[in-house]
């Protein structure tokens, strides 16, 4: 098969019309022409022309699914069909997420010669430390990203599942504000904080004298949220008796003020959150299963904090530039050992609040692991909800037993005598294993490698 290499002028004509950043490459992943919002964007003005994609947008030598990611070229060029994905670029500013949608353009014996590359900035999500939006770089916090880029432009109820403290309310802005709807407002509705006698007042508002109290009109949030994003943080808190009323709104865009006939449209998009097992909660008779529907039509998990072990480092040095803005603080490197031996079940509010503790604590520019509260440095869980008593007592031994006349901790071996107390005491699978110890499987075997010791998978 052989393709003209030379598109046709007025195509690249056409590109150079186009304000979002565009690129046309051929089948060997060169780019033949990048119009100016391109250049200006990604490239700092200079030219790309003849060079690879890949090698501009990634640093990389080889193409993108050999290096370990997803390549829609290559996917375009099997498929036959436009492709979407989201992906980390080297941009002037540093690394960005950045929505590409790849067109195949095709020769006159209807051969794809071409494709036309289009990049948009997710302006919510870096893949550097920035306290204007979220950070991370892990496969885990990637594919909750991508999940979030394609549902944002649309008006899908979207559901966010995760653990409390994992930033659930900061996913939720990232969608509104990637939606149509972002220039309209975002408002939160705590569910676990409005008690049934005030929550449908609150959300739906109510007339005078609706009720004792009701001395004037009020809005309600359904109505302070028209045009935009409301938000039902911990929707799984929601009274029963109301959730038949959110279900109407839900299927009819309609409701009624407290102490009102009238009828009112609601123009909102809903973004749920919680932490429960609402499947469980059905089967309990807590939660209405139609209700779940409704705001179940695109599920989103956010990851915990032991699942983004790569993103550690940006958090911490996101933090604390949160917590101690004029301080210039940083982590040594037996604090931030510490930190990541650390399972975090409070995820990421906890880590903020770990800093800020260590930040107080710190009189110099340099956090070490003796400003870090106990339970961090000695990963002690008698609470039952990081690791188990038994691992917590290894811990607490081995600190001691390692301690040289100043006091002063090996935290590599600490660590190590303590995980292989673990294993030596554990009778099950690795999975119990990494649950006990507040760890992914994956980041488990990892350390398990390290030390030769095999722990079998299977339940």
């Amino acid at each position: 098969m052989t393709i003209d290499p030379r598109p046709l002028p007025e195509l690249i004509s056409f590109l150079e019309t186009l304000p979002e950043p565009h690129i046309l490459c051929d089948r060997e992943y060169r780019i033949i022409a990048a119009n100016t919002a391109y250049r200006s964007a990604n490239a700092g003005g200079r030219s790309v022309i003849g060079r690879t994609c890949y090698e501009v947008s990634h640093h990389y030598s080889v193409p993108c699914d050999r290096a370990g990611e997803s390549c829609p070229l290559a996917r375009s060029l099997q498929s036959g069909q436009r492709e979407r994905v989201l992906h980390l670029h080297h941009t002037p500013r540093g690394e960005e997420y950045v929505n590409i949608e790849l067109s195949p353009v095709r020769d006159e014996a209807g051969e794809i010669g071409w494709f036309i590359e289009k990049m948009e900035p997710m302006q919510v999500a870096r893949g550097v430390a920035d306290h204007r939006a979220m950070i991370g770089r892990a496969p885990a916090f990637q594919r909750m990203l991508e999940l979030v880029s394609r549902v944002a432009p649309s008006e899908a109820s979207v559901l966010l599942q995760g653990e409390s403290g994992t930033g659930k309310e900061l996913v939720a802005t990232a969608v509104h504000e990637a939606s149509r709807r972002a220039d309209h407002p975002f408002v939160v509705v705590d569910c676990s904080g409005l008690p049934e006698t005030l929550f449908e007042s609150e959300v739906f508002g109510h007339e005078r004298g609706a009720f004792t109290g009701a001395v004037a009109r009020k809005a309600g949030l359904v109505e302070a949220a028209s045009g935009g994003t409301l938000f039902l943080d911990e929707v799984g808190d929601i009274p029963l008796s109301m959730q038949v009323k959110l279900l109407r709104l839900l299927e009819t865009g309609t409701y009624r003020r407290v102490g009102s006939t009238e009828l009112r449209r609601a123009d909102i998009r809903l973004v749920s959150a919680t932490h429960r097992p609402l499947q469980q909660m059905i089967i309990d008779g807590s939660f209405r299963q139609d209700l779940y529907f409704r705001i179940n039509t695109f599920p989103i998990r956010v990851p915990p904090l032991r699942e983004r072990a790569e993103d550690l480092p940006l958090l911490v040095e996101a933090l604390l530039d949160r917590v101690a803005p004029r301080r210039g603080l940083s982590l040594s490197s037996g604090a931030m050992r510490v930190l990541s031996a650390y399972a975090f079940p409070g995820n990421i509010r906890e880590l903020r609040n770990v800093l800020e503790r260590a930040s107080l604590m710190c009189d110099g520019d340099v956090i070490g692991p003796e400003h870090l509260a106990e339970e961090v440095t000695i990963n002690d869980n008698t609470g039952g909800t990081r690791l188990d008593g038994a691992v917590g007592r290894a811990a607490m031994d081995a600190r001691e037993a390692l301690s040289n006349g100043d006091g002063v901790v090996d935290l590599d071996e600490l660590q190590r005598q303590a995980l292989l107390r673990a294993v030596r005491s554990h009778t099950g699978s690795r999975r119990e294993l990494a649950r006990k110890l507040g760890l992914s499987e994956r980041t488990l075997y990892r350390r398990l490698q390290a030390l030769g010791v095999h722990v079998p998978r299977t339940e």
